[in-house]
């Protein structure tokens, strides 16, 4: 079974590049280009962890992973911020995520994050 995961950023290169990149590592990628009804693009995608952009419309970034935390449906899902922002460390951890990445990124960095951070979840809670 491939990891699904599902990319929320506006910026269609970056969708694009994070797209290539993760298929060609066995992922299957959904890409929204915003975070309107993100919990429902979450139902409908039943991803394995969800990529989040700091400035993705309508909402942000923040608050949309804060949605996914508040559902109790999707509580659990790993989140990976990411962003540009020289603070990238403080939002994740504002908006409830598990890992951040900064912009520019190392591809391979990229897959080892979601990696990282699907692990983590399926880790036992102690």
């Amino acid at each position: 079974m491939s990891i699904r995961v599902i990319i929320f950023d506006d910026d269609a290169d970056i969708l694009e590049v994070c797209s290539i990149v993760l298929r060609t590592n066995g992922f299957e990628v959904i890409a929204q280009n915003n975070c309107e009804d993100v919990l429902g693009k979450i139902d409908r995608g039943a991803p394995h962890v969800v990529l989040m952009d700091n400035k993705i419309p309508p909402m942000g970034g923040i608050t949309a992973s804060q949605a996914i935390r508040a559902s109790a449906d999707h509580m659990h899902l790993p989140i990976v911020f990411f962003s540009a922002n020289q603070d990238v460390a403080r939002l994740a951890a504002e908006a409830g995520a598990d890992l951040y990445i900064e912009k520019p990124f190392d591809l391979d960095e990229l897959v080892s994050v979601l990696h990282k951070a699907i692990a983590a979840k399926a880790a036992p809670q102690t």
